[in-house]
């Protein structure tokens, strides 16, 4: 998925930074998360739908994040508008997320969403499994 890339002059490491995110959110995303998310809704015609982010058991350090698209939220669903895009998340996998940063991130190896989250004790190499 997404790997680390050396730190260079030219690629220097900063800590994602959530734009625009409702004060207390218990997750949030980059300028350019925002965009991608943005743009890949419009291109699957989905302009009022959203991110859903759902952990789930598994993965090499014991859960995993999972992204999907949706056309709306669900009933027990916490909504999370962002500069004109909506997250949701549903109660069991908010423990796991709060405080979150989701980031777009491109490099040698690929491009792809990536989650900076301050909950996680340990995290895989693979970059979407994390222990809690």
């Amino acid at each position: 998925m997404d790997h680390e890339t050396p730190h260079t002059a030219e690629h220097r490491h900063t800590e994602p930074q959530p734009v625009g995110s409702p004060e207390g959110a218990p997750l949030s995303l980059t300028e350019v998360a925002v965009e991608k998310v943005k743009e890949v809704l419009a291109r699957e015609g989905l302009p009022q739908g959203g991110l859903r982010v759902a952990v789930t058991g598994g993965g090499c350090s014991g859960f995993q994040y999972q992204l999907s698209l949706d056309g709306s939220a669900r009933d027990d669903d916490t909504v999370i508008e962002q500069d004109g895009v909506k997250l949701f998340v549903d109660p069991i996998s908010q423990q796991y997320v709060h405080g979150t940063v989701l980031d777009y991130v491109s490099g040698l190896h690929g491009a792809g969403f990536k989650f900076v989250n301050p909950n996680a004790t340990r995290t895989c190499g693979c970059g979407s499994s994390f222990s809690a």
